[in-house]
């Protein structure tokens, strides 16, 4: 099984990555996207207020399985991170881990899943600064269509990322790092560009 990670600029291009996964026929339940809900607000429905996180993870695990995975967004806690709206089988790792004290959180999850540790801190941090994650497990033919589909949206490259954040002074994921604002999101992405 591979786990395919793209991470995008904009919700809205995770969205219809996500949507042409599931036309494709890759399963819902193997696809994952995690955004920070700030960023996601103009797109989701979602409260004010962040429901418990391994609750909220499973709702949106179970719903993304038949719904089509967006309809079963849920909003949830990360450290670090902060409030994220997620759904999938990822989604519910990192919150599990979370709610049963377990650490690594969003780090934890990813390297769990076979992403390299040093990718699983530059992924993490890129929710934190406002860019969306989607991950899909698949395998054979079926990865090889998911790798297609997410490589036509516009993912950003993560050792790109990575350089961009060490310019900064950046070293790794810090769970105790406070989610950025949308103003901090805003000045990120200008300053890429």
């Amino acid at each position: 099984m591979q786990t395919i990670n793209k991470v995008y600029d904009s919700y809205e291009q995770a969205r219809t990555a996500v949507n042409e996964l599931e036309s494709a026929g890759i399963p819902s339940a193997s696809i994952s996207v995690i955004a920070n809900k700030q960023v996601s607000a103009k797109y989701v429905d979602h409260d004010d207020d962040t429901s418990n996180t391994a609750a909220g993870a499973g709702a949106g695990a179970v719903l993304g399985g038949g719904a089509g995975l967006l309809a079963g967004l849920g909003v949830l806690a990360i450290p670090g991170i902060g409030p994220i709206v997620a759904a999938g089988w990822l989604a519910a790792a990192a919150a599990g881990a979370v709610a049963g004290g377990a650490a690594g959180g969003m780090v934890g999850a990813l390297v769990d899943a076979g992403v390299s540790e040093s990718d699983a801190h530059v992924y993490s941090e890129a929710i934190r600064r406002g860019r969306t994650l989607v991950s899909v497990r698949a395998e054979g033919e079926q990865a090889e269509r998911a790798r297609s589909i997410l490589d036509r949206h516009a993912p950003l490259d993560a050792d790109r990322l990575a350089t961009d954040y060490r310019n900064t002074g950046w070293k790794r994921f810090d769970p105790n790092a406070g989610p950025y604002e949308m103003s901090e999101v805003e000045l990120e992405r200008s300053r890429r560009l």
